[in-house]
């Protein structure tokens, strides 16, 4: 389980723009690294929206958004037109990195248990060195907390 103070596992992924990001390619920028559980449901769609609207302050601060969720670049390239959203989301189908930050978690609802991704941010630094992991994260008001430690990290 990635924790504060841990190099950031690196990946590859698609994102919605039909390219593939590699972590390690953006060591030299902040990165913030955002998991959540699917597309265009209410808590995925406050959360990006936030980040979204935030992501001006974010980008003064040398930041970088990625949200990663299980959905594929199809479901990803909608959710991003629906509602505008101008950071990458990058697909995790096999949810091998959310494994690897430790996100992948057994969850229940309505006394069905299944597995999917806890809903977490982690804020990578420029030497790919976790500055700030968040698990459980609430959607709404969490891109405040991002630009809050951004700021006091800068």
């Amino acid at each position: 389980m990635v924790q504060k103070g841990d190099v950031a596992p690196d990946f590859s992924l698609p994102s919605d723009d039909e390219s593939v990001v590699t972590l390690g390619d953006l060591k030299g920028k902040k990165i913030v690294l955002y998991f959540y559980p699917k597309d265009n449901t209410s808590g995925c769609t406050t959360q990006a929206c936030e980040l979204r609207d935030s992501l001006p302050r974010i980008d003064e601060m040398g930041a970088l958004v990625l949200g990663i969720s299980p959905d594929p670049v199809s479901s990803h390239r909608k959710f991003r037109d629906k509602y505008q959203l101008n950071f990458p989301l990058l697909s995790d189908e096999d949810h091998q990195v959310a494994e690897a930050y430790g996100v992948w978690k057994e969850k229940s609802m309505y006394g069905r248990k299944y597995w999917g991704v806890e809903r977490s941010t982690f804020v990578i630094d420029e030497n790919g060195v976790v500055l700030e992991a968040w698990r459980k994260v609430k959607p709404k008001g969490h891109a405040d907390k991002v630009t809050e430690l951004l700021g006091a990290s800068s």
